[in-house]
């Protein structure tokens, strides 16, 4: 009887298994090499001020080309009251002024018993902002990180965060340095996913020339010029195509004349009542016991004039439900202007006013792989930018006035990959563990070759000698 070979089976099934796993390896491989998107990353800019319209007022090629690369919404609605801080808080969380709570530039908190002030740039009381919560924090506890040059609000702790990386608001600080320091920010080790960019223009000249005025015409072209250069260093350091910018504004602009002005000491002595928000929406605060006083003799003083007592306000103004908002509110008709009288100063441009008016309207553009290019969309709201950035970013929206569903149909139906340098590290890393683990499995199979020949061969030898006898 010829001896046991023994190690055939034990080889045989090393080499079973050996084959089985290389053929699973190979059928998970082109998953394995399949290129995925880098992180989802968002710039959002803001032009303070700057008018639907101004677009075709000049030659402003860099918009244009903004508009053929990606989409434009023709006519977006910002929140009342149409001013600065109100608007910037509404894109950030997606909510009406009288839910976020900055319901104007100049505010009193009756219960706090203090003031808010853009004029004064007393803005730094985290008490005012922190009935809501902006993208930021969001973005920042769902482990990501945030860089935000000069954006209202970014310079403030709000519910215990700055963003990660901040530039504490000054208004010295030229567009291009902050533009240098949000690239920097993207492109660093540890890069931020979410950038939000501020300039002061064209708002300050078109308050003081007004938006009519033809020498508003090299402040446009400024902007444009601004947002080429934007452009062209996002370019330069290979963001461009890579991330999503989005360019906005707060509100537009109307044209005023020292001919619409609505003078309150005409009918009201100023002894009875503080005025906390200036035209042309004016927050009037009356002396104790005064409230009804003022309220009959403004209610009906001027016909370019609406005045509400609070719980008067209209609903679709989204703003009587805050205790920020005082009890009186003067809102002025498109170009007139509510002052005390003819001495106060004058301004030809101003905002504030009803937020039906096209006027007031923002400009709306967004480039990048996640949206079409070169389409256009009628309508949105500003409420609608917060749950499209938290779509983008891949982060959850809180609650909020806005409707993703509303803004969907701009975005690109598959979004292409794009090779940021996480991406580039991942092919590199994928295709070295895939290298390491074929020659793995090729020395695997070697050695189990050689050691099923040697036991073949062993066996052979055995098989070829003569039986012993007995």
């Amino acid at each position: 009887m010829l001896p046991q070979k023994r190690g055939r089976i034990p080889s045989r099934i090393a080499m079973n298994c050996c084959w089985k796993v290389l053929a699973i390896f190979l059928l998970l491989l082109p998953s394995a090499l399949s290129l995925q998107p880098a992180q989802s990353r968002v710039l959002l800019v803001s032009f303070d001020g700057f008018r639907w319209d101004y677009i075709y007022k000049v030659s402003t090629p860099n918009f244009h080309y903004a508009m053929e690369n990606g989409v434009h919404v023709k006519q977006v609605t910002n929140v009342f009251i149409t001013k600065t801080y109100p608007n910037h808080y509404t894109m950030v969380t997606g909510l009406y002024a009288e839910s976020h709570g900055i319901v104007a530039n100049e505010m009193y908190d009756p219960i706090l018993n203090e003031t808010f002030s853009l004029n004064k740039m007393d803005t730094h009381n985290s008490r005012f902002w922190e009935e809501a919560s902006p993208i930021w924090v969001t973005n920042q506890r769902e482990g990501h990180k945030t860089g935000a040059a000069m954006w209202p609000g970014t310079d403030v702790k709000i519910h215990g965060f700055f963003p990660t990386h901040y530039m504490p608001y000054n208004e010295s600080v030229s567009f291009e340095d902050r533009v240098a320091r949000l690239i920097d920010w993207f492109t660093s080790e540890e890069p931020i996913n979410f950038g939000l960019l501020y300039w002061e223009q064209p708002d300050e000249m078109g308050h003081i020339l007004g938006p009519e005025n033809p020498l508003m015409g090299p402040i446009i072209s400024d902007i444009d010029q601004k947002l080429g250069y934007l452009m062209s260093e996002l370019k330069k350091a290979k963001l461009w195509g890579v991330i999503n910018v989005i360019i906005t504004s707060d509100h537009g602009m109307s044209q005023l004349s020292s001919e619409r002005l609505i003078e309150l000491d005409q009918y009201v002595n100023r002894e009875l009542y503080k005025v906390i928000e200036h035209s042309p929406a004016v927050a009037i605060l009356p002396n104790e016991g005064k409230l009804d006083e003022v309220y009959e003799t403004l209610a009906n003083a001027h016909p370019n004039m609406t005045v509400y007592k609070k719980e008067q306000i209209p609903d679709r103004l989204h703003y009587k439900h805050n205790r920020k908002i005082q009890p009186i509110l003067a809102v002025a008709d498109k170009g007139w202007e509510i002052v005390y009288n003819k001495s106060d100063g004058f301004q030809f441009g101003n905002h504030g006013y009803d937020n039906i008016l096209p006027e007031m309207h923002p400009i709306f553009l967004a480039v990048g792989p996640a949206f079409r290019k070169n389409a256009t969309k009628e309508v949105m709201n500003a409420t609608d930018i917060y749950p499209l950035l938290c779509h983008l970013l891949g982060i959850n929206a809180l609650p909020n006035n806005g409707s993703f569903n509303a803004v969907k149909d701009i975005l690109a139906e598959e979004v292409p990959v794009v090779f940021g340098a996480d991406t580039y590290a991942t092919i590199v890393g994928v295709f070295l563990g895939s290298f390491l683990v074929i020659v793995f499995i090729a020395v695997f199979v070697k050695h189990f070759i050689f050691t099923q020949l040697n036991t073949m061969q062993v066996q052979h030898t055995e098989a070829a000698q003569p039986l012993l006898q007995d």
